[in-house]
């Protein structure tokens, strides 16, 4: 390849010479001399040039004699900067064609040297948009042991970071074989997770490495090619492509150059004897000797057009064009400054051909032949173009380099694009797209966690905590739901969350409504029973008023429960606990106005004084006062502090628990503290009347009830305090329903039982007849008591 590069220079030195437009009167020629693609020979070379070979000191005209415009080449980085930096010293212009270490560009260190071919800058950048284009994020670097290979590595690293992809290994191939580290960089490759890595390397340094993976049998890789050896048929053989097959790369773009072929061809070693390199190639290219000093040795008949080499293959003409743009390059510089110095006769080229050669090449722009426009930067840098090239087997079995996609300047900046239809072969067990990851992103509904001195490609993943989400996979954080939303199961979805209320569809609201409904339809049950018999003795006993009063505060009572189920709303938060409070306080006064009665019966029986029972109004009274205090609690309460329908999201995280917030604990505390001194006066004025006689037993019916309501509303507050949510307002409700039950089956239960079932016993003779207060012999009865209680306590009177 190398020998091809140079007959292209001689070909396009040989094609300016003979055109007119272009240094009409001047003749460009040439010395090469072969740098064994070594830094030694490299710097020989260029000194050689520098002294003309047998002085020690500079000069500008070789060893022909004719003056020394530029130097061209060498073809390697390591090459170009050992032979650039004496160049530099005298600002002699070197022109590199295959050179792409990016260090080159530092007008610093490397002066006098400019390059058509684009900088390892370009090419990592379009490296990294590959990577990402297919979605790695996990890959292997292996350089060569040299500039090209490290500094290449180097930038592509740098460039591969800035968008958070990871490095799995670094390796360096040694550049003189060595069994340990080679064995190193292929134990990197065969235990490491990634499975796509950049090759930085030249097709030589290349060579032993590839016979490593041959030898170890290493497959499933996919291989990212510098252009290097991307298109090089040392390394592209048909028996390595099982190991190589499906590389893909970058490559400078291809081009054909006219009449290169033919010139190719127009070589024989017997035009020059001393054309060492032409005599060198045939020896080689023919397997045999010239002259014939051994055997077999070379005839002079043998035709280049049996062979099939990489000398005569024009097909992928790339570097070999760039090696044309480096020679054109002199030559439009040369042109440029003798049209600058043909205005002045007194300054002679040598005095000022190094400062000048190299402000023209700085500022140089030209035209290829394929119509491709060449400019020279600042940094002795041109545009970074490149097709994007796949490695697959043609219908011969060769492998053939198949553009798959390009990266090109447009519009101000670069893109990366891969063709329409193209299809890329992949080197894998699938023969799809590589999976080249550290760790797989992390799903939806979980986060990365950095693990502590790894790279930031490798993670775990930790599921988000209740309430926070991650919508997509791979981030880094979860975010926090909404205030009236909650995490899905899976974490991956914010969802509105469960409104939770004790509602009349589900089974325990509909079975308390069920018992609310039906304590009412007792209770009417029982006050038609009343209605009815309302003339009898059992009704009237100890105030008939007092129980219908008693049956309709029942119903309000249970009634209020319904209050409580279904979604609460600001008019049913003021509601509920008021009517049950005004319900209860309107019970307990009532119990209160017989309990009293009970009370004064018990004490006259007792009692050696005469007392006069108290009148019905004073009972009506003591009901009224109660019933205002109660109403006058209950309105300062819902005028100051009322209830509101409250959003409880403390209790649950994943629930928002509707329910009211009951304002002003004061205020509920004193309007319930009424019913509870109610239900405590009614308790102790009719346990102290328990064994008043009678044939219905009301005074220990009553006590019994009263027992059931504190035992009901003392089991209620632990209870209460202990749940959450609908089942805190079922409590309440169990609670109002079992209280309500309570007293409407000790207080009723037992006359319903005689009225319905015993009527004989429902007469004034049995229930109890009047008889004088003052005959202490005879006691009294409750129904006695209802006559009797008919007129004011005025006196007591001693016996």
């Amino acid at each position: 390849r190398g020998f091809r590069w140079m007959k292209t220079m001689i070909h396009t030195i040989k094609e300016i010479n003979e055109r007119k437009d272009i240094l009409p009167n001047t003749t460009l020629g040439y010395q090469i001399f072969d740098t064994c693609f070594t830094i030694s020979k490299a710097m020989e070379s260029a000194l050689v040039l520098l002294t003309g070979q047998e002085e020690n000191r500079p000069n500008y005209r070789n060893s022909t004699g004719a003056y020394l415009a530029g130097i061209v080449g060498s073809g390697g980085s390591s090459l170009s900067i050992a032979a650039s930096r004496i160049l530099g010293l005298f600002y002699l212009p070197q022109v590199g064609y295959a050179s792409t270490c990016t260090v080159l560009s530092d007008k610093y260190q490397f002066p006098s040297y400019i390059r058509t071919i684009a900088s390892d800058k370009f090419q990592s950048e379009a490296m990294v948009k590959l990577i990402q284009h297919f979605g790695w994020v996990w890959i292997g670097t292996i350089a060569a042991d040299d500039d090209y290979g490290k500094y290449g590595v180097k930038v592509f690293k740098e460039k591969l970071e800035s968008v958070n992809l990871c490095i799995a290994f670094s390796e360096i191939l040694p550049k003189v074989y060595s069994k340990e580290k080679m064995h190193k960089v292929v134990d990197a490759v065969r235990t490491s997770t990634a499975k796509v890595i950049v090759l930085y390397t030249s097709d030589i340094d290349l060579s032993p490495f590839v016979l490593e993976m041959v030898y170890h049998n290493i497959t499933d890789r996919t291989w990212i090619a510098s252009e290097a050896w991307i298109t090089s048929a040392s390394i592209a053989k048909p028996e390595y492509f099982p190991y190589f097959g499906g590389s893909i790369g970058f490559a400078v773009p291809r081009s054909d150059i006219p009449g290169l072929k033919e010139f190719l061809y127009d070589i024989h070693p017997s035009r020059d004897p001393n054309d060492v390199l032409t005599i060198e190639f045939w020896q080689t290219a023919f397997n045999c000797t010239w002259p014939n000093s051994s055997v077999p040795f070379c005839t002079g008949e043998e035709k280049l057009e049996d062979l099939k080499n990489t000398y005569l293959d024009v097909s992928q003409l790339r570097i070999t064009n760039n090696v044309r743009q480096a020679v054109y390059a002199m030559a439009y510089t040369s042109l440029s400054l003798s049209l600058s110095l043909s205005f002045s006769d007194s300054v002679k080229i040598e005095d000022v051909a190094d400062i000048k050669l190299m402000f023209y090449m700085k500022t140089l722009k030209f035209t290829t032949h394929d119509g491709r426009k060449i400019q020279i930067d600042i940094a002795g840098d041109v545009t970074g173009y490149y097709d994007l090239l796949n490695w697959q087997l043609d219908d011969n079995g060769d492998i053939a380099f198949v553009k798959v996609g390009e990266y090109i300047f447009t519009q101000s900046k670069f893109e990366f694009m891969i063709r329409k239809n193209s299809t890329i072969f992949w080197n894998t067990e699938s023969s799809k797209i590589p999976h080249s990851v550290c760790t797989d992103l992390c799903p939806p509904g979980t986060r990365k966690g950095i693990r502590q001195g790894e790279p930031i490609c490798c993670f775990d993943c930790i599921p988000c905590a209740d309430g926070h989400v991650s919508r997509t996979a791979g981030q880094r954080e979860c975010e926090q739901c909404g205030e009236d939303y909650w995490s899905n199961a899976e974490k991956s979805e914010c969802v509105l969350k469960e409104v939770e209320f004790l509602a009349y569809d589900e089974a325990l609201g509909f079975t308390l409504v069920i018992l609310s409904i039906f304590g009412a339809l007792v209770v009417l049950a029982v006050t038609v029973v009343y209605v009815i018999y309302r003339h009898t003795p059992l009704v009237n006993a100890n105030g008939r008023e007092l129980s219908f009063l008693i049956q309709v505060s029942l119903t309000i009572t249970v009634l209020s429960s319904l209050l409580f189920i279904g979604k609460p709303y600001n008019w049913s938060c003021m509601a509920r606990q008021v009517t049950l409070a005004l319900g209860f306080s309107l019970c307990l006064a009532c119990i209160l106005g017989k309990t009293i009665s009970l009370f004064l019966a018990y004490r006259i029986s007792k009692s050696k004084t005469r007392l006069i029972s108290i009148r019905p109004l004073y009972r009506k009274i003591i009901i009224l006062i109660s019933v205002l205090v109660e109403v006058g609690i209950c309105t300062a309460y819902l005028v100051l502090e009322p209830p509101r329908v409250y959003k409880n999201m403390e209790s649950q995280n994943i629930k928002i628990i509707f329910e009211c917030n009951e304002g002003s604990v004061e205020f509920l505390c004193s309007m319930f503290g009424v019913d509870v001194f109610l239900a405590l006066l009614c308790f102790l004025t009719t346990f102290v009347a328990r064994q008043l006689p009678d044939n219905y037993y009301e005074g220990k019916c009553i006590t019994f009830g009263m027992l059931v309501f504190f035992i009901v509303w003392i089991s209620f507050v632990p209870a209460y305090l202990s749940t959450k949510g609908k089942f805190k307002v079922a409590v309440e409700i169990f609670a109002i329903l079992a209280s309500s039950y309570g007293l409407l089956g000790c207080l009723f239960a037992p006359k319903c039982f005689i009225i319905l079932l015993r009527p004989k016993r429902n007469t004034d003779e049995i229930v109890g007849g009047r008889v004088p207060a003052i005959d202490k012999s005879i006691q009294l009865t409750s129904a006695s008591l209802s006559s009797e209680l008919n007129t004011t306590v005025s006196a007591v009177v001693g016996d």
